[in-house]
């Protein structure tokens, strides 16, 4: 296999299992994506949506059932995964317990017959790479949850594979390692120049971390772009949820100006939404709570009036939940005080506002 590659190809690429009963079910549909060179690419989803399965059968531990990958012009979904010399980082680690860093390093050297002298060079390099030098002599049990990490990274890299698969690394560290690793991550990515794909269900991860976002559900690519767009522009209302738009309010288009609606359910309103929708069809508005402002509107528009049930303080901020006299429940972020109670005016910009038609949740 060659050490490099201009693009990664994943066309239709199926993965079925039985489920219950004998019934068949696509763990993963249809995946088709191109991958260039020296591109971060986050696979990111919630549980059961198919992104690790994905990542396995790029690795060739899972075999597909549909679909083909090539590395430029050669196919290698038919090859083994030893054959197909990727570098893989699992989440649990997978260090040898009694072997030092260096040797676990240098495992996937010998297995594959490098010399000593070569081996003992590239395994230095790794080490310098993830900043682990003076560390070789230890076994993993005297490192840290972030150390032992880089140890994983280096041995994955060390064999200077064309692609590195990281399958949720961070998950098993506390929340300051996870910044720091991942930082580590994006710097020894670009270093490399080489391609990863990252599989997480960690939006701050992918937002941070990837050049490319794919937001997977039920097996299914929901969305690929850059994560600007992902952020700001979820293409449906399942992007949008997942990515922070947890309100998300089922309302009647009452009238249309130009490319503008105006809305209404249960004494919410709001005018100048941008939408093209006729008259009595039905939307989903998609908000964040950090875009909804304590006070009034301009001219009063797009005002509720609405009390505070609960307060979760976040030290710069509050995630507040309010609900309006009609009953439906809003949830906002800001930094003034409040407590449940307490009587509150809030407006909603309609330029952040998000529509789409309706679905099921």
């Amino acid at each position: 296999m060659k050490q490099d590659f201009s693009e990664l190809r994943l066309d239709r690429v199926t993965r079925r299992f039985a489920g219950v009963g004998g019934k068949a079910f696509n763990a993963l549909d249809e995946l088709t994506i191109t991958i260039k060179r020296g591109e971060f690419i986050a696979l990111l989803g919630p549980s059961g949506c198919g992104k690790s399965t994905a990542l396995n059968c790029i690795a060739g531990l899972l075999p597909l059932s549909g679909g083909t990958i090539q590395l430029d012009d050669l196919r290698i979904d038919t090859l083994p995964p030893e054959s197909r010399g990727f570098g893989m980082v699992f989440q649990n680690y997978a260090l040898f317990p009694h072997m030092s860093v260096e040797r676990n390093i240098g495992f996937g050297l010998r297995m594959r017959g490098v010399s000593a002298a070569e081996t003992t060079m590239r395994v230095a390099n790794a080490l310098k790479l993830v900043q682990l030098t003076g560390q070789e002599h230890k076994l993993p049990g005297q490192l840290s949850g972030g150390q032992q990490q880089r140890v994983a990274i280096a041995r994955a890299i060390v064999i200077e594979p064309p692609l590195v698969l990281m399958d949720e690394p961070l998950s098993n560290l506390d929340a300051k390692l996870r910044i720091e690793t991942r930082a580590e991550i994006r710097r020894i990515h670009h270093e490399l120049g080489r391609a990863t794909i990252y599989v997480t269900h960690d939006q701050d991860e992918a937002l941070s971390l990837a050049d490319r976002i794919v937001v997977m559900k039920d097996g299914v690519v929901q969305q690929i772009d850059r994560p600007q767009q992902i952020y700001a522009q979820p293409a449906n209302l399942h992007v949008a949820r997942f990515m922070g738009y947890r309100n998300v309010i089922e309302m009647d288009v009452e009238g249309a100006t130009g490319d503008c609606v105006e809305l209404r359910d249960r004494g919410i309103r709001l005018s100048g939404v941008a939408m093209q929708a006729p008259p009595g069809a039905r939307a989903m508005v998609a908000m964040r709570p950090e875009e909804i402002v304590v006070g009034e509107g301009p001219q009063g528009r797009n005002t509720l009036a609405v009390r505070v049930e609960t307060v979760e303080y976040g030290g710069r901020d509050s995630l507040v939940g309010v609900v309006t006299a009609t009953g439906a429940r809003l949830f906002l972020r800001t930094a003034q005080s409040a407590a449940p109670g307490d009587a509150l005016s809030i407006h909603v910009p309609a330029e952040r506002a998000l529509v789409y038609a309706p679905t099921p949740a």
